[in-house]
């Protein structure tokens, strides 16, 4: 690979990895022979080291960090279940109008309260795990969690369902 194209894959990653493997990264690429399927490859790497970097790759940020913690599954789920929650009540008003109550809840309600209920042993879970770890970082965190709970409940007490 020539020397320009290998310097502008290496800059597509991020600083923190380039300064502790670019310089052994470009030599490897200018001993290759490349081609356009190698140079994507690399490109694709690159992107993937910034938006998931690897295990070694919170070089800088300390890994009970805020944003070490929410990235990690027992974080994310009970925030997506939330959010999955709030749309199926949110998402029929401009199709349908409000809603209205019904003596049976419907699937639309039972969904709901499996989502509301369902998130509670990975809530459980998380604060078991992480408050010992990093006390201050998960407490925002669950913090963060509980505000999506209380945003995917506001609309059912609202329309009051």
């Amino acid at each position: 690979m020539k020397s320009g194209v290998a310097l502008i894959l290496i800059r597509l990653y991020p600083r923190a990895w380039r300064d502790r493997y670019g310089l052994e990264y470009r030599a490897l690429l200018e001993a290759r022979q490349s081609g356009i399927s190698e140079v994507f490859d690399v490109a694709l790497s690159a992107m993937s080291e910034r938006i998931f970097p690897t295990q070694g790759g919170n070089m800088e940020r300390d890994p009970g960090s805020f944003g070490a913690i929410v990235r990690h599954p027992s974080a994310l789920i009970p925030i997506a279940m939330s959010l999955i929650a709030l749309s199926l009540v949110v998402a029929p008003i401009p199709f349908h109008g409000p809603p209205v109550r019904e003596p049976d809840e419907g699937a639309i309600g039972h969904l709901w309260q499996i989502l509301m209920a369902g998130q509670l042993p990975i809530l459980a879970f998380f604060a078991i795990k992480w408050l010992r770890r990093a006390p201050r970082p998960a407490l925002g965190v669950l913090a963060l969690q509980v505000g999506a709970v209380l945003s995917a409940m506001a609309p059912v007490f609202y329309f009051n369902l």
